[in-house]
């Protein structure tokens, strides 16, 4: 059993090198979260989170200013704080639920939506729930990965591979000689992010031929190139809409003209086509459907599941380790693959998400497993931020040719997600 004796938050705010943009908007910054807690045992710990009110939900993110929702998402991470003083739990899951649903009644209050969606509660708790995993961790002597996370999931989690596709995120604002310099940089999934708002006026039908062409960039970018770590032999395509699709026909219009451009069979994943409130069947769509936003507990992938969805979007740095084994679990019980992407974290939190994509089936279509990874495109300050690992120089932290080499050293040091970090134990914590 493990008792939080003290609880404490701190941020820090990291710049982007140029606006990143997604679900039809832009973001300039992203906020660092970070939450120690001391047990009575005499352990501690501080666990990090990354703030993305866009992501999470785009109607807080559009209702007021960039600044303003990562205030309302940080009232949140420091109402988890509060509450956390004085718990005690057996497993991290179990602390989880209990904060989700105050936390979540909480933003309610905080951000005037009566239907705030949960993933907002829940990337305000990856922080904490970092933290009370490796406090956890301390208490019972974990010396690796495997032993920390509990029996009964271990086995969604049986894959040690040894090369991990790094996903590069191909954004609204990039331009061919953005896309080339990433397959010339050996990057062989592109994830492409649909659904932009070229005229900043809602027109679903400009959104679609927008994404057309942006599809179009890429495959006549990519088709001839080659690879040895999928099925095809040829690059691939991870589309990802951000629940920015009202339909199943406009979905269709969008996969035919892949069809016509010879992109469809490339096309290994349609992440989250719809909002999550959309609960459209997706058996009719000819590609594999991964679900994100959608799923936030286990309950939710089987819904999904059910639906037709044929891949589950892990997110242990977005939505808790918590909740990712659950989900892991859920999935693997019903032979549906599961990979991890990414939220623009730090560097200390990809090894964090790394720990679960390296021990993951591979997604069909490809010989590896997968994890997205797009901090090194994004933030004005990569370079610095990478010397705050606790294993900062060590070669499976950064990608080669497209890919994560995972030596015995990355299991062997549980990707430094047990280490240390000088850097974020010297934030300016504060109690709430």
């Amino acid at each position: 059993m493990v008792r939080i004796d003290k609880a404490e938050w701190a941020i820090e705010r990291e710049p982007l090198a140029t606006p990143f943009g997604f679900k039809g908007g832009y973001l300039s910054e992203l906020w660092q979260t970070a939450v120690k807690l001391h047990s009575q045992e005499g352990h501690a710990a501080v666990g990090l989170g990354v703030q993305s009110v866009l992501w999470s939900d785009p109607r807080v993110f559009f209702g007021t200013t960039e600044t303003g929702g990562n205030e309302m998402m940080l009232a949140l991470t420091k109402r988890a704080v509060q509450l956390a003083r004085g718990e005690a739990y057996r497993e991290p899951i179990e602390l989880l639920r209990h904060l989700v649903e105050p936390v979540h009644a909480y933003g309610r209050e905080v951000t005037a939506r009566s239907d705030l969606r949960e993933t907002f509660a829940l990337n305000a708790l990856v922080p904490l729930d970092h933290a009370a995993w490796l406090l956890y961790a301390a208490s019972i002597g974990s010396r690796s990965f495997e032993e920390m996370v509990p029996e009964r999931f271990r086995g969604a989690l049986a894959e040690r591979h040894r090369v991990l596709a790094c996903t590069p995120v191909v954004s609204y604002n990039h331009a061919e000689a953005d896309v080339l310099r990433m397959l010339d940089d050996g990057y062989f999934v592109l994830k492409l992010k649909l659904g932009s708002d070229p005229d900043k006026d809602g027109d679903l039908d400009k959104m679609l031929e927008w994404d057309k062409r942006q599809l179009e960039l890429v495959h006549r970018l990519a088709a001839d190139r080659t690879t040895p770590y999928t099925d095809s032999g040829k690059v691939v395509y991870y589309l990802d809409a951000n629940g920015r699709y009202d339909s199943t026909e406009r979905v269709l219009r969008l996969l035919d003209h892949a069809d016509r451009i010879g992109a469809l069979e490339r096309t290994i994943l349609l992440e989250e086509p719809f909002p999550e409130e959309n609960k459209m069947s997706v058996d009719d769509l000819p590609v594999r459907v991964a679900a994100d936003e959608s799923v936030n507990h286990e309950r939710d992938a089987e819904e999904r599941m059910d639906l037709g969805y044929g891949a589950i979007t892990l997110k242990p740095i977005a939505k808790t380790m918590s909740v990712a084994l659950g989900v892991a679990k859920a999935a693997k019980d019903r032979g549906v693959p599961c990979f991890c992407a990414d939220l623009t974290v730090n560097p200390w939190m990809v090894d964090w998400n790394k720990n679960v994509a390296a021990r993951l089936a591979p997604v069909p279509g490809l010989k590896v497993g997968l994890i997205e990874s797009n901090g090194h495109q994004n933030y004005a300050n990569w370079r610095a931020m990478t010397s705050y690992h606790p294993n900062a120089g060590a070669s499976w932290t950064q990608a080669d040719n497209g890919v994560f080499h995972l030596e015995d050293s990355f299991y062997d040091e549980c990707g430094g997600s047990l280490g240390r970090s000088g850097h974020y134990e010297r934030l300016p914590f504060q109690r709430s």
